[in-house]
């Protein structure tokens, strides 16, 4: 399973990269949606998606409805800690524009890998 994370932290990235890998995902990263959308084009086997929301680039929402009306079988899971708002009133809108999971950062490598098996 190929596994798209899209992150401009790269602290958060090399995490993710090294637990998603570390059991056994194919793992691709973005630090921008425009990065992101170039991994996409290129690489038509990606079934989900790990997008932050806040981001300076491009927000999460945008990326989130962009890859829902492009690639409506890729399965999206949006990840937040907030910013201006609450990180639960980011997720709730990921809902809205098609996320099919969210996760509240910081979140631990089980919880991460349950909502992954439950896509």
């Amino acid at each position: 399973m190929k596994i798209l994370v899209i992150d401009d932290d790269t602290a958060v990235l090399k995490y993710l990269r090294a637990i998603l890998k570390h059991n056994g995902f194919n793992v691709l990263t973005a630090d921008s949606g425009h990065k992101a959308f170039e991994l996409l084009s290129k690489n038509q086997d990606v079934t989900i998606v790990i997008t932050d929301i806040i981001m300076p680039e491009q927000e999460g929402i945008e990326i989130i409805r962009k890859i829902k009306s492009k690639h409506p079988h890729i399965k999206i899971v949006a990840i937040s800690g907030g910013g201006k708002m609450s990180s639960e009133s980011y997720l709730q809108l990921a809902y809205a524009a098609g996320a099919n999971a969210t996760l509240k950062k910081p979140f631990g490598d089980r919880e991460l890998l349950n909502t992954l098996h439950h896509l």
